[in-house]
């Protein structure tokens, strides 16, 4: 009996023991801060001897083989400052004044000033002797200190030349290596023999105590200054000596002592860096083991925006203070599951361990034994724990209750829990086996569930269970009933991790994003820049209203803002916040289980979890960096060749400039992989282009003027420097870009065409002068042969007539109509010369309706009809052409009508306007026979054909409208264009 008493003491003692260890076990490290190491490798510089940074942005890295500069991506070694050229690259002092002044101190001798307005070095003429600076301060009132091997140097502003503190000031001649200003005002000068100070408003220093040599001074938050012996031992410098008998001994060891602006003590050692936490906690440290760049650091400083950067002997490091806290815990967690404590606290099991109630600083007190997969919490407070071989219950009161698993679910591992209405416990289990019911301690398979893994389970308003399962599928079990929701309703999610109630909506998070689903539907949530937020198993709506999400490529923050917009319009992106391994997450959320990986604890704390670790964020109080970043151009190239910068100005490109590459950063020094950057260029960009992995504008094809380059930027918080930098532009054209070139092409191109126009009419000219002299010739040769043939015959057969008329006495009806009929024929025979002289000559100039007119009056004296004229319009003079063609045409149908028709009238109408010419002729006659005008012509006869012939060939409209019994209308139409 009294050993196992002795023995449950031993367990309890180790118990308390291990609990207190854990309890007060530091977080490591690099927990707390993201680390980031460059060395020769990533063209880091190596042997830094002084780090510095003004309002400009640019870390500056001051070293013996040269000065660099960074901007959180890219080292850049130079030997110039705003354009002015450095004295010498073996560099060991480097300091920043409240001007914006970059001040350099050469090893060899020497003090550089670099403005953008200007520089100057000075040396002997300046008042330094040619021998090293070890260390260079700007005072509070703009002073420059410098400490020499032979002393300490002072500038006053305003002053043009050092004045060293000579034997007056009470310092000494030789082996002055550093210098401080106290926050109280007072001055400390870091000397072989020790340290020595000056009060505010004294005249000459005085020698601190211990009198030993204190090279490296530090001021504590508390005022204490800590001096270092060139031994890695630092000593509490005191204004007097202590009491008779105290020994000068250090108190610390280590060497580049600093506190940061949380009044962390940092310490650098031959092997690494320290951080020294409370005096009851161990140190943490930085080393070859966690990756430092190198060797013997040599230097530290604390950026504007709270980065903590390390020189070493290979290169250099920087500590970035972490957005996320990722809870310590020793030993390793394997698939941690977040469990929601009675009050609200955290809790915390894994598959190796028991369940612990944690704090952020790490576990406080065993809870549970035994190992974990999933649980559930009721609103009463009592928590349903998941095991390996049953399901536990925990009741306000601490009391456990364990339900073993049947014998079908042994070895089984518990994916999700979830109480109904009833009080009934919903349990998942993997395998195939599906969901089982747990009520009044009896298990019962669930029916009407479909055996698909049930990956996890909510409770909506109503009380329904929801069970997420494979291929976009989910379940809700009513009263009685179970229905399913899918692809149908739109959830497109591969396998469902998480459920989320939000009011009378669901939220689902799955292997292929998050959707919400409300109104019988699922939306889909798109982030901006294409996020789809996959392997989302972790959701938390706030009371605020503000969305988290923790998935596959880490813990999401949507404002409510945007959040709203996109409950309005599911259409558009919503912005978003997003934190991963750049803010101190390890590993992502886990794809099966345990889940749900994000929860919120009482005190408004978020907590997740990934397969190895579980970390916390307060919504509240999260790290930002309010620094806009500084945004620069840094560099120009047109077609290949670098151009320097002036001021941000370019005074002209070379002529004819194609090819531009505008080089440009942002500088932010956190998360510079975060940092965005948006350029144009006015006159060619029409809107804001996104630089994505690059910080480089290309352009090609650029034509002559003038151009504006604008590039903005915004830190990791999404703080844009609007303002940004700008740059002005000017390509010169070439002669062949040039507008007097313009003109000549235009001038030559014009000509050109003239003259192939010229040529064009010359050759047409020439063509229509043949066709011409062709057709004169062969009218010349029809007429000649009509005229010795036809004529000639009609002539000699008119003779014979003549002669037998006079044969028939005069006065008798017979001998008149022989003399009409003579007369016509004599007519006739004259028309007819004067068309064989008509395909001899040009056309007549006789007036059309003059000769219509006195042809049509004759016809109607020897065929028994009346005749009648009528001109509408200003008679106008038609085209030669026209005029011919129209002649010919009347002269037909007057001939036809008159000979043919059997008419008793013949009307004549000729109708002038500016827009068209009409001829009419119409008779009431007996109108053409059905065959012919159905065939447009007469057999044998060519009289209708050739009309149209010639209307055709003056583009005329010849319209013939005869009906039997009823006459015939024959008009002629010619656009006034064609006939004046």
């Amino acid at each position: 009996m009294i050993l196992r008493v002795l023995r449950a003491a031993c367990v309890l003692i180790v118990a308390a023991a291990y609990q207190c260890a854990c309890a007060a076990a530091p977080r490591p490290l690099l927990t707390d801060y993201t680390h980031t190491a460059w060395t020769e490798r990533d063209g880091a510089p190596a042997g830094v001897t002084k780090f510095a940074q003004g309002p400009d942005g640019w870390l500056w890295i001051a070293t013996p083989a040269g000065l660099y500069r960074f901007d959180g991506v890219r080292f850049e070694r130079t030997d110039t400052v705003h354009g002015h050229r450095l004295e010498s690259s073996n560099i060991m002092a480097l300091t920043t004044a409240p001007d914006g002044a970059l001040w350099i101190g050469y090893r060899a001798g020497g003090v550089s000033v670099f403005r953008k307005d200007g520089a100057h070095t000075y040396a002997e003429d300046g008042g330094l002797q040619p021998v090293g600076v070890l260390h260079l301060e700007a005072a509070p009132d703009g002073t420059i200190w410098a400490a020499m091997r032979d002393g300490v140097a002072v500038l006053a502003p305003g002053a043009s030349r050092f004045r060293y503190l000579g034997f007056g000031s009470g310092l000494p001649a030789l082996g002055v290596f550093q210098i401080l200003f106290a926050r109280d005002g007072t001055t400390w000068v870091g000397t072989n023999t020790g340290a020595w100070f000056r009060k505010r408003g004294a005249t000459r220093f005085t020698r601190a105590w211990p009198h030993v040599t204190l090279v490296w001074l530090c001021e504590a938050p508390d005022g204490t200054i800590w001096g270092n012996d060139f031994k890695q031992g630092y000593y509490r410098v005191r204004a007097t000596a202590p009491a008779a008998g105290e020994p000068a001994a250090p108190e610390l060891e280590g060497y580049g002592m600093y506190f940061d602006r949380h009044e962390t003590m940092w310490m650098m050692h031959p092997d690494g860096l320290e951080r020294r936490l409370a005096p009851n906690l161990p140190d943490q440290h930085l080393s070859k083991e966690n990756g430092i760049s190198g060797p013997l650091p040599s230097t530290r400083f604390e950026d504007r925006e709270g980065n903590l950067w390390i020189g070493t002997q290979r290169g250099m490091d920087r500590l970035r203070p972490n957005r996320l806290r990722t809870v310590a815990v020793t030993p390793q967690l394997e698939f941690p599951a977040l469990v929601s404590g009675p009050s609200g606290q955290m809790w915390v099991g894994d598959y190796a361990g028991d369940l612990w109630r944690f704090d952020r600083e790490g576990r406080i007190g065993r809870e549970v034994a035994g190992k974990l997969t999933a649980s559930y919490t009721a609103p009463d407070g009592v928590l349903w724990l998941g095991g390996m071989e049953g399901v536990q219950r925990r009741g306000r009161d601490g009391a456990l209750t364990t339900f073993r698993f049947p014998d079908e679910l042994t070895g089984l591992r518990v994916h999700a829990m979830q109480q109904d209405r009833h009080g009934a416990l919903w349990v998942s289990f993997s395998a195939g086996k599906g969901v089982y019911k747990l009520a009044g301690g009896e298990w019962a398979k669930a029916g009407g569930v479909p055996d698909l893994l049930a990956t996890s389970m909510a409770v909506d308003a109503g009380g329904n269970v929801w069970m997420g399962h494979l291929r976009s599928q989910v379940s809700i079990a009513g009263d009685g009933a179970v229905r399913r929701l899918g692809v149908d309703q739109g959830l497109k999610l591969g396998t469902i991790l998480t459920l989320h109630a939000d009011g009378k909506a669901m939220w689902v998070g799955g292997e292929n994003g998050v959707a919400l689903y409300r109104d019988g539907r699922f939306s889909a949530l798109q982030g901006e820049r294409n996020e789809q937020f996959r392997g989302v198993s972790g959701i938390v709506r706030e009371p605020g209203g503000d969305l988290w999400l923790h998935g596959a490529d880490g813990l999401y923050r949507v404002a409510r803002a945007d959040l709203n917009g996109w409950l309005n319009d599911a259409r558009m992106a919503v912005a978003f916040e997003r934190f991963d391994a750049q803010d101190g997450m390890q590993g992502h959320a886990p794809q099966l289980r345990p889940v749900p990986s994000l929860k919120r604890a009482s005190d408004g704390v978020l907590w997740y979890a990934t397969a190895v670790s579980v970390g916390s964020i307060d919504p509240a109080n999260i790290l930002r960096n309010r620094l806009a970043p500084p945004v620069q151009i840094t560099a120009v190239h047109a077609d290949g060749v670098r151009y320097p910068l002036a001021d941000g100005h370019v005074t002209a490109l070379a002529q004819g400039t194609r090819n531009l590459q505008i080089d440009f950063t942002a500088l932010s020094l956190s998360i510079p992989e975060r940092v965005r950057l948006r350029y144009r260029l006015v006159g060619f960009d029409r809107a804001w282009q996104e630089a994505i992995g690059r910080r480089q504008a290309y352009y090609t094809n650029l034509a002559p003027g003038t151009y504006r380059f604008e590039v903005i930027g915004a830190n990791e918080d999404t703080v844009w420097n609007t303002a940004g930098a700008t740059l002005e532009l000017a390509i010169a054209p070439t002669f062949v870009q040039s507008g007097w070139f313009t003109l000549l092409a235009v001038a030559i191109g014009l000509s050109l065409l003239y003259a192939a126009y010229a040529l064009r009419i010359r050759y047409l000219t020439q063509r229509m002068q043949e066709r011409l002299q062709e057709r004169l010739a062969e009218r010349t040769r029809v007429a000649r042969t009509l005229h010795d043939t036809l004529l000639q015959s009609v002539q000699a057969l008119l003779m014979s007539f003549d002669a037998h008329s006079r044969k028939v006495e005069e006065g008798t009806p017979e001998r008149t109509r022989l003399d009409q009929t003579l007369n016509l024929a004599e007519q006739l025979l004259a028309e007819g010369r004067d068309q064989i002289m008509g395909l001899r000559t040009p056309s007549s100039d006789e007036v059309l309706e003059l000769t219509l007119g006195q042809f049509g009056q004759s016809l109607a004296e020897y065929w028994p009809h009346a005749f009648d004229m009528q001109v509408e319009g200003s008679p106008v003079t038609l085209r030669p052409d026209v005029h011919a063609e129209v002649y010919a045409i009347a002269r037909e149908a007057l001939f036809n009508a008159s000979r043919y028709a059997d008419a008793t009238r013949i009307e004549l109408g000729l109708a002038y306007s500016a827009s068209k010419f009409v001829m009419r002729i119409r008779d009431n006659g007996r109108g053409l026979d059905a065959i012919v005008a159905a065939a447009g012509q007469r057999s044998g006869h060519w009289g209708l054909v050739g009309m149209r012939e010639r209307a055709g060939s003056i583009g005329a409209v010849l319209d013939i409208d005869s009906k039997a019994g009823a006459g015939t209308d024959i008009t002629v139409t010619v656009p006034g264009k064609m006939a004046y």
